[in-house]
């Protein structure tokens, strides 16, 4: 597996302190310590301009879980491209998948410093299977190609995971392009597993609290539409309930009782 001391070390030295951060601002919301008072202070005024911010997160994790158990258990997936891994907790996509298939094969891809700092913890692995993670921005759809297939075999079917992180991209346009070009390098059986916050005038505080980050956290946060984010499944086949709310995603009554919707939607796809 990777040796990543001195990347750590770098990245730790990347970390700002003194400004919010999305992906300390989500582990503060789901319970985690990898976080400061500055995040803290920015996700509880967060949750104030809007009181269900946190389920977000909540039902975001719980729709990583499901879907990496549909692909992994129903789907046959045994190999997973996981972009904008933001900082583990508690069953991220290997430990799923490897539940299920010990012999999956996970790569992580993420640009923050503090995730990089903490990959450690993802760089774990069943003996049969094997994990690894890159410091690299989804934008770079070539490299990460690249260097994934150093770890996954691209003539099999892979998951790709886009959980939280096309919303860092702004441009429309770039967005899709994104998408498009990395699915268009997969294999038929491939899937995209993909999950944005949404805007809906039924939901003017999400708009209001999406303000507030913009303008005082990093990096800003584009919302988009229910009917756009399901425009990301273009040219596949959007597997049963479609895009809904991540709560709503092939639930059960067993799971952390949330709101009947939440502002983050998701979906899975299939390359047929």
């Amino acid at each position: 597996m990777t040796e990543i001391p001195a990347a750590s070390t770098e990245a730790r030295q990347r970390i700002k302190t003194d400004q919010p951060h999305t992906a300390r601002i989500w582990n503060y919301w789901l319970g985690g310590k990898d976080n400061y008072e500055v995040d803290q202070a920015a996700g509880d005024q967060i949750r104030t301009l809007h009181p269900g911010i946190g389920d977000y997160a909540l039902a975001d994790r719980q729709f990583l879980g499901r879907a990496v158990q549909y692909l992994a258990g129903e789907r046959g997936i045994r190999q997973f491209l996981d972009i904008g891994t933001g900082l583990p907790t508690a069953d991220n996509t290997h430990e799923v998948a490897q539940r299920i298939a010990p012999e999956s094969r996970i790569v992580y891809v993420d640009n923050d410093p503090i995730v990089l700092a903490h990959a450690e913890a993802l760089l774990t692995s069943t003996p049969q299977g094997r994990t690894d993670y890159l410091d690299e921005d989804l934008r770079n759809v070539d490299t990460i190609l690249e260097q994934a297939a150093k770890t996954l075999d691209f003539s099999r079917p892979v998951a790709l995971m886009l959980l939280g992180v096309v919303i860092f991209i702004e441009d429309d346009d770039e967005a899709s392009g994104i998408v498009r070009r990395l699915m268009d390098r997969l294999p038929a059986g491939s899937h995209l597993a993909l999950s944005h916050t949404i805007t809906r005038p039924d939901m003017p505080d999400v708009d209001a609290a999406v303000a507030f980050w913009n303008e005082h956290g990093t990096p800003k946060l584009t919302q988009r539409t229910p009917d756009h984010i399901a425009g990301f499944f273009d040219g596949l086949e959007l597997l049963e309930p479609g895009v809904v709310s991540c709560n709503r995603w092939r639930s059960d009554d067993s799971e952390t009782d949330l709101p009947a919707e939440v502002a983050m939607f998701g979906g899975v796809g299939l390359k047929a």
